[in-house]
């Protein structure tokens, strides 16, 4: 596995990782969140990314670049590509609503079990 990662936020987050006992070979829950202007944004979002397979939830944001967040969650091996790939469709989707990407999140996979692993298949 590659762990030659540009020195960029999610290069930093990758090797983070890995220096915390993940493994970038197994699937990890991965929360990415998207900025939107207000709930009725949030809820719009929130049922075209849930079509696609991922998780969602929606809260207000107040301290965030907007107001309120929808918080798409996808189990995936999280490469440097797939991070990329998957934070370009997001911003795909959220534009239409006028939102954006700001920003993802994972507590890695350093203490799920092989049981857990099973149960939450690869998406990507």
């Amino acid at each position: 596995m590659n762990t030659d990662f540009p020195a960029d936020a999610d290069g930093n987050a990758l090797r983070n990782f890995i220096k915390n006992g993940s493994d970038l070979s197994r699937p990890m829950l991965v929360n990415f969140h998207i900025a939107v202007p207000h709930e009725e944004a949030a809820k719009g979002l929130a049922g075209a990314v849930w079509k696609l397979g991922y998780r969602v939830e929606n809260y207000p944001s107040p301290e965030c670049s907007l107001p309120w967040t929808c918080e798409c969650s996808v189990r995936i091996l999280a490469t440097y590509d797939a991070l990329g790939a998957f934070q370009i469709e997001l911003a795909k989707l959220a534009e239409p609503f006028g939102g954006h990407p700001d920003g993802w999140g994972s507590f890695g996979n350093k203490d799920e079990t092989e049981a857990n692993q099973m149960a939450h298949p690869t998406t990507l």
